[in-house]
């Protein structure tokens, strides 16, 4: 059975750091691009980083770049994204997905074979 399982969400106050975990069974975490979307009320889910666990390639939205780090554990089957320096725009659900590698993948929310349940980050200012 395909597994990610998000953890690390919570309440932080503006300027705080988070770190959210996924936790990945039931496939070959290797040959996957695995991520983070996000959804916020009354906005559609958007994608925030995403990193290549075949050759550790990594992407990030521009709203995020330079405070949140993703970096995955392929021992583990695990990936973590860092969030530092916390605005308030950033509450959300936070979501872990994951999809194949293939040349014609695209990390986007239709294109993904696999979605956790999400967690809740939520800032306050």
């Amino acid at each position: 059975e395909v597994q990610l399982v998000e953890s690390g969400g919570g309440l932080v106050q503006t300027g705080g750091s988070l770190r959210l975990s996924c936790a990945a069974s039931g496939f070959t975490f290797d040959d996957y691009v695995i991520g983070w979307f996000r959804q916020a009320p009354g906005k559609e889910r958007e994608g925030v980083s995403h990193i290549n666990n075949n050759d550790g390639s990594t992407y990030y939205a521009d709203s995020v770049r330079g405070r949140f780090t993703i970096s995955s554990d392929n021992a583990k089957n695990t990936m973590y994204l860092q969030m530092d320096s916390l605005k308030p725009e950033d509450t959300a659900v936070y979501y872990c997905a994951g999809a194949a590698d293939t040349p014609t993948m695209e990390f986007d929310p239709y294109g993904m074979d696999y979605w956790g349940k999400g967690t809740l980050v939520t800032v306050s200012s």
